[in-house]
C-alpha cells in the first residue's frame, strides 16, 4: 500500500497516510487538528542504489572512470565493492 502526503486545508500541516487500493472515495482526517478537508500533495521520492553495478557509468566516488589510487580502488577493484 502506498503512502501519500496530504496537507490540511485548516491548519496547513502535512500528514502521511497509508492508502489502500480502492480507497479513492475514503475521507481522511488531519492527525493534527481532526479536519477532514485534506489536499493530496506531490511528494518528493528518493532512492539509492545498493551497489555501484546498478548505477552504470559511475564508481563509488561518483566518477565515470575508476580511480587509480585509494581510497576508491585497490588492485583495480572499487573498495566499496569489497
Amino acid at each position: 500500500m502506498p503512502i501519500y502526503e496530504y496537507r490540511c486545508n485548516q491548519c496547513g500541516k502535512v500528514s502521511e497516510i497509508l492508502v489502500g487500493v480502492g480507497s479513492d472515495d475514503e475521507v481522511f482526517t488531519c492527525e493534527h487538528c481532526g479536519n477532514n478537508k485534506l489536499e493530496k500533495i506531490l511528494s518528493v521520492s528518493s532512492f539509492t542504489f545498493s551497489d555501484s553495478s546498478r548505477a552504470p557509468g559511475t564508481t563509488c566516488c561518483g566518477r565515470e572512470e575508476r580511480c587509480d589510487t585509494p581510497p576508491c580502488s585497490t588492485g583495480g577493484i572499487c573498495r566499496r565493492d569489497q
